[in-house]
């Protein structure tokens, strides 16, 4: 690891940091179409459960009180279809995607769902938002933030675009914390997933590097100093499924 390029993880492989963006475009490029249907399988439909959950979390008003929404690596819509349904007619989402063909995606599950102008999707970088200073009454990362090379940059975006008194949420894979499931987990993890991503979606590769980088995240109290460390306060998180995933949360005061 000589000469001046920074090195970041993609997965197990040590990699250089302008890299690994592009590696992991070509994962999720491969694997758009199935995505959504790959979660279900994965999870045992448990990624819904997990979802309603951060939804609850962003509390968004029933009535008509504007309330503006950025999901960021969300580009199949998941989670802003759902804010939406949740919301009143004030409710607006935009969802941040830099792969062009999650975000295709969205586009078409959107296309007769919901009004027009209430969503809106727009390709970008996590590092770099294109969105103005205190833009948005809460920003959420649903399983993105993983996959972002430098994640402390995230953060600080996410802290730059949000309303003072704005809220941060972050639904994100963890650590099993629990005795026996933890070996279940492993077991389940690098053995099943992967031969059910290539039965599935024909890339076994892209889902051995989603097991392997939910490895290398940072353990949730790390995590939580990271999200600390970018500004925001009233910092917390929540384990659900024995510590499969973990639901961070953070304010802009």
């Amino acid at each position: 690891m000589s000469g001046g390029s920074e090195w970041t993880h993609f997965g197990y492989e040590s990699v250089p940091l302008e890299d690994k963006q592009r590696r992991v475009n070509d994962v999720f490029h491969s694997v758009s179409r199935r995505y959504d249907l790959m979660n279900d399988l994965m999870s045992g439909g448990l990624h819904r459960a997990w979802k309603d959950a951060l939804v609850s979390a962003v509390n968004p008003p029933k009535n008509e009180s504007e309330f503006a929404v950025l999901d960021i690596a969300g580009g199949t819509g998941d989670i802003a279809l759902r804010i939406l349904q949740a919301g009143g007619a004030g409710t607006r989402a935009t969802v941040c995607d830099i792969n062009t063909d999650m975000l295709e995606v969205g586009r078409e599950r959107a296309s007769g769902r919901v009004r027009d102008g209430v969503i809106t999707f727009e390709q970008g970088n996590a590092e770099d938002l294109s969105y103005a200073d205190c833009s948005f009454d809460c920003v959420t990362i649903a399983f993105g933030i993983r996959n972002v090379p430098r994640t402390e940059r995230a953060l600080e975006e996410a802290y730059r675009v949000l309303k003072i008194g704005g809220r941060f949420l972050c639904l994100e894979f963890s650590s099993v914390d629990v005795p026996g499931l933890d070996a279940l987990y492993e077991l389940y993890s690098f053995q099943v997933i992967p031969r059910l991503g290539e039965a599935v979606t024909g890339n076994r590769e892209a889902y051995q590097y989603l097991v392997e980088s939910i490895r290398k995240f940072p353990k949730p109290k790390v995590f939580a100093r990271m999200i600390e460390s970018a500004g925001f306060r009233r910092v917390s998180f929540t384990a659900m499924t024995g510590g499969v995933v973990a639901l961070h949360s953070g304010w802009r005061l």
